[in-house]
This record gives structure tokens, C-alpha cells and sequence, in this order.
């Protein structure tokens, strides 16, 4: 289910950032069933029983956060922080996006959160 604050802020984000929100947002609807989308701490929060990713527009590009990032494969080193249970990826454009990586990574955090 779509949130309109979550609408809002991606609306409001400057290109390309809004192209490169869209479409991580599309992915994670088109393979989350009963995804729950919130606008907490000044961004983007996705989830399902418990939060599991959030976006969010810096300056020269966007972070998709996951929490819960130890449950995911991880063999090129993409994750970026070094906080006990967060982890980011930097997006600066919609080339940036691994379409299948996140799609597999999405799934794996949803059915995590669910448990």
C-alpha cells in the first residue's frame, strides 16, 4: 500500500534522485507481497512485520538502507557503514540499480522481517 508522505518526499526529491526513489520503490512492491511502506525518521521506511530498508536523498546521491543486512550475500562489498545492524548502498543514477541483486536481496529481508 502506497503511504502519501512517502509520496511526497520522493516527489519532492530532485532529479535524478526521484527516477533512481521511483524505481527502488516499484522494485519493492512488484516482489514484496504485503509490503508496508511508513515515512519515519525523515525518510522512506519499507517493511513487512518489522522494517527492513529505507531510502533517502543526500546531496550527490541516494542511500537505500537495510537493516538486518546480515541475512544478505554480499560478494562484490556494495554495502557501505559500519553500524551493528544497518548497512547502505549508494545510488547516484537509475544505471546504478541491479535490478536482479535487489530483487533477491528484497525478497531474503522481507521474508526475514516476517519471521
Amino acid at each position: 500500500m502506497m503511504n502519501d508522505d512517502v509520496t511526497a518526499c520522493i516527489s519532492s526529491a530532485p532529479e535524478p534522485h526521484r527516477a533512481v526513489m521511483e524505481k527502488v520503490r516499484d522494485l519493492l512492491h512488484g516482489c514484496v507481497p504485503g509490503l508496508n511502506e511508513s515515512y519515519k525518521w525523515s525518510r522512506p521506511v519499507f517493511g513487512t512485520k518489522k522494517d527492513f530498508a529505507y531510502l533517502q536523498a543526500n546531496k550527490a546521491y541516494v542511500s537505500l538502507g537495510f537493516y538486518r543486512f546480515d541475512v544478505l550475500d554480499d560478494p562484490d562489498g556494495l554495502l557501505e557503514g559500519s553500524g551493528k545492524t544497518m548497512r547502505h548502498i549508494k545510488l547516484r543514477n537509475l544505471s546504478d540499480i541491479d535490478e536482479p541483486l535487489l530483487r533477491k536481496w528484497f525478497t531474503i529481508l522481507a521474508q526475514s522481517a516476517s519471521d
